[in-house]
């Protein structure tokens, strides 16, 4: 599916990484994707943005629409035409609009759930809770800003962590049609990252003990970006072999 490309700001962008057994996300992965490694982990997370002033380019921002949006995700990389590709597979998408749950898959790339946010931000400190309309994904998340990242996370540097997500920015997440997975690029005019000291952590999908076995998954780190100019665009869609895949994910 393809669409115009798609113009606003990310208002507020909190990444909540997690590192995973790359044995136990390869079993998760539709084809084509694989894990994309990072210091010999898999990478997983929850993406939670808040989007404003968002159009069609090239209509004025005052008529765009703005959205809580949470989005599940994981790093991969894909072959394709010959060469090998990078970005996430989303296999869960939530989101306030009710525009977006109905247009998702329809109008816009990737199947779209209606959720319930509750945001509380002040200064430094940020507090986001969902529940999803249908009762499938719970979500809590309790930060404030930090100097620096985690001692324990894979990542060496902020740097590192900051390059190896912007050059995730192509993501592909379930269509309408089984085994066919929609491909959206973000594309962000002046990408910076904070780090973040997550306080407390809740996520049904995460905390599934079906998909992600006791001790293949362990909070990582977690990022911030604020005031993000940016535009979606909207990439050639990816068909699955369903003879190869190894779980179909909710």
């Amino acid at each position: 599916m393809r669409i115009p490309t798609i113009t606003g700001t990310i208002d507020r962008r909190i990444l909540v990484n997690y590192r995973v057994d790359p044995d136990t996300l390869a079993k998760l992965l539709p084809s084509p994707f694989r894990p994309k490694l990072v210091h010999g982990f898999g990478m997983a997370g929850i993406c939670l943005i808040r989007l404003k002033n968002i159009v069609p380019r090239p209509l004025p921002g005052f008529l765009g629409i703005s959205s809580e949006n949470a989005a599940h995700r994981f790093a991969v990389e894909w072959d394709q035409n010959g060469q090998t590709h990078q970005g996430v597979y989303i296999p869960r998408r939530d989101t306030s609009s009710r525009l977006n749950a109905f247009a998702g898959g329809r109008l816009f790339p990737g199947v779209h759930h209606h959720a319930r946010f509750r945001v509380d931000e002040q200064e430094e400190r940020y507090r986001l809770d969902l529940d999803s309309d249908d009762q499938k994904t719970h979500v809590a998340v309790q930060a404030s800003i930090a100097a620096e990242l985690p001692t324990n996370s894979i990542f060496s540097s902020l740097q590192e962590a900051s390059d190896f997500f912007e050059s995730g920015c192509v993501g592909y997440s379930d269509a309408a049609q089984t085994n066919e997975y929609d491909g959206l690029e973000l594309r962000s005019f002046n990408w910076e990252v904070q780090p973040l000291k997550i306080e407390r952590v809740e996520s049904s999908y995460f905390e599934d003990q079906n998909l992600f076995p006791m001790g293949s998954i362990e909070l990582d780190s977690a990022l911030l970006m604020r005031g993000i100019q940016h535009e979606w665009i909207g990439r050639e869609s990816l068909k699955s072999d369903p003879a190869v895949d190894c779980m179909t994910l909710p």
